[in-house]
């Protein structure tokens, strides 16, 4: 006999009766998308229990994802970050367990979501004080962060994006 939740047991699991490793992914999926939405994994509307899984992927489908977002994440997450944790979420919540991620690989998926999160925070912080006071920050190579007067909005804005969208610079093992 399988206990689970509603809302959190992987579709695959109804029709072979079987639960394997990907319906880990698949309930994992569902916890993302609590996070980013704010809602539990079942909720009921106007008597009727309404799927968070379901709702996710409908709105995805038809480009909605304004409509999901947790209100308190709103204007707080980079939009790089947010789709590519929408694209983890939706991928662990695939009909077909063959199709979805290993454990590790949503593992370095977020890991890389952080780091566009990340990055994109560095990046307003720098344009803020260029703003402020035509000085910029610049990280250098080495992590550390030097001041360095604007010759141009241009060149300042130049460097920082090709931090901002090169690939994680210190991939550590884990």
């Amino acid at each position: 006999m399988v206990k689970g939740s509603f809302g959190y047991l992987d579709p695959e699991y109804y029709r072979r009766q079987q639960l394997t490793e990907k319906s880990d992914v698949y309930s994992f999926g569902v916890v993302l998308c609590e996070v980013l939405c704010g809602r539990p994994a079942i909720t009921t509307v106007e008597n009727d229990r309404v799927g968070l899984a379901k709702w996710v992927k409908k709105c995805h489908g038809n480009g909605k994802l304004d409509q999901i977002i947790d209100p308190n994440l709103k204007g707080k997450i980079a939009t790089r970050c947010l789709l590519k944790y929408v694209s983890i979420a939706m991928s662990c919540m695939d009909d077909n367990g063959v199709n979805r991620p290993s454990m590790k690989n949503v593992v370095g998926g977020l890991e890389f979501a952080l780091q566009l999160q990340l990055k994109n925070e560095e990046y307003d912080h720098c344009m803020e004080r260029f703003f402020q006071d035509e000085t910029t920050l610049i990280k250098g190579n080495d992590g550390s962060f030097c001041n360095e007067q604007s010759n141009g909005a241009n060149e300042s804005i130049q460097r920082l994006t090709g931090t901002i969208f090169s690939e994680i610079i210190d991939p550590v093992g884990r």
